[in-house]
């Protein structure tokens, strides 16, 4: 599955899916830009350690997802996108009637609409280099729901309709556009909060992480960042080419329920 030649622009990717994602990529051959939107002599240092892990081109570019114009001038910056991928996002958990309207505005700012401004930037691009692929990390909670999560899982939803949309528009042409749906991942974020859920409920990690944190997922085991990563690489493949506007669930089982 080698994408040698290709370009990969990966929004919110220096920690967690997106990094995992950025770096199966460039496994795969492809040439990745990472991003989020701080500008961290960390964030070029993952560039770097990609590019000299991979030997291919690798850069990081800030670009605040919550603005539609730093979204479009992101793909700009990056010259080349042969493959976008959508992955920024944030969560809050309220009920809706205490849900802050603050906290609303950016989810759907981040986990949506930004969305919306990359792809319509990238394709372009894609046009006009004959080939393409979109791949949109949503959730589970693209597919259902869960109470005190209204504006993630409106996002969410939001996302996985405009993958199908994008799908039909560019059925005719050779750019994809799928939607991946993980349930819960292991990353850096997700490790961090085992040992106050421990606390929290007088539990072991074993416990704690099967009953609590994993008790919507049958598989009773975290996805990990780098199937994520190969399932998007698969989705940019020729053996995926006549996949499109489908989502791909990797839920240990959680949207079978």
């Amino acid at each position: 599955m080698s994408l040698s030649g290709k370009t990969a622009v990966v929004t919110g990717s220096n920690s967690g899916i997106g990094l995992g994602v950025a770096r199966e990529l460039a496994r795969a051959g492809a040439d990745v830009v990472l991003n989020s939107f701080s500008d961290r002599d960390e964030d070029h240092a993952l560039a770097a350690g990609i590019a000299a892990d991979f030997g291919v081109n690798a850069r990081y570019i800030k670009a605040d997802m919550s603005k539609g114009s730093e979204c479009r001038a992101l793909i700009e910056q990056a010259g080349a996108c042969d493959i976008l991928v959508n992955n920024a996002g944030i969560q809050h958990v309220a009920p809706i009637d205490e849900f802050p309207i603050d906290k609303w505005d950016a989810i759907i700012a981040i986990n949506m609409n930004s969305a919306f401004h990359t792809m319509a930037a990238a394709l372009p691009k894609m046009r006009a280099a004959g080939w393409g692929r979109i791949v949109n990390i949503a959730s589970a909670h693209g597919l259902t729901a869960s109470p005190y999560k209204a504006a993630y899982v409106a996002a969410k939803h939001g996302v996985v309709g405009m993958t199908k949309t994008v799908a039909l528009e560019t059925a005719q042409e050779p750019i994809t556009c799928n939607a991946i749906c993980p349930g819960y991942v292991l990353t850096p974020l997700v490790e961090a909060q085992i040992p106050d859920t421990m606390k929290e409920y007088d539990m072991d990690r074993e416990t704690v992480v099967r009953d609590i944190m994993l008790a919507r997922q049958p598989s009773k085991e975290f996805a990990t960042v780098e199937q994520l990563g190969g399932t998007t690489v698969f989705l940019c493949s020729d053996a995926a080419a006549q996949m499109t506007g489908t989502t791909l669930s990797v839920d240990g089982g959680w949207t079978a329920l």
